[in-house]
């Protein structure tokens, strides 16, 4: 880790940091603020951070007002990021991009997932969309899955909505661009 340390209080095992840069194998979060709590050493702790949030995961890209990053056994195993709203984006294989946002979304180290929650959009190839509650994306394997409708509040049905733009090829950019809605 690579931070100005503005205060640090062993005895209740918290501290604040600025300017934060954190680097583990191929995740790297960077923030303006770090607020920490029951994990110093990055054994079991929590870390708030705050101020444009940057996480680098596995060729993917999470921006965020602020984040929650919960260390495990000295290694990042989740992060809930939170914004307006967040953004995601990662490079395919095939050269397109994914991308999407989200009000909330849960990154899971274990899985590579990227879960998507309220207002959630996302265009995983660059060109059709899909919204809707909530939607998870696997950074691992490039694919996307609806969550059920148990899920979503009620009213909602768990509905996804799908818009497939014309011209559309696997592989191969479309057209009209996505847009975000």
């Amino acid at each position: 880790m690579d931070a100005v340390p503005v205060e640090v209080n062993y005895r209740s095992n918290t501290a604040v940091f600025r300017d934060v840069v954190i680097t583990q194998g191929d995740i790297r979060i960077e923030a303006r603020e770090a607020n920490v709590k029951g994990g110093l050493d990055f054994e079991n702790g929590e870390w708030t951070i705050s101020g444009d949030v940057r996480i680098r995961v596995e060729g993917g890209n999470l921006k965020a007002d602020k984040a929650v990053v919960w260390f495990r056994n000295n290694l990042i195993s989740r992060a809930t990021i939170t914004g307006a709203p967040a953004e995601f984006e990662q490079k395919r294989e095939d050269g397109n991009l994914a991308r999407g946002h989200a009000n909330t979304m849960d990154y899971e180290t274990a899985t590579g997932t990227v879960s998507f929650r309220e207002n959630a959009w996302l265009t995983p190839d660059g060109c059709n969309e899909i919204t809707g509650n909530q939607m998870v994306y696997n950074i691992k394997t490039q694919s996307m899955q609806a969550q059920p409708a148990g899920t979503a509040p009620p009213g909602a049905g768990g509905r996804v909505r799908i818009v497939i733009q014309p011209g559309a090829k696997p592989g191969k950019p479309c057209n009209a661009a996505g847009s975000t809605p």
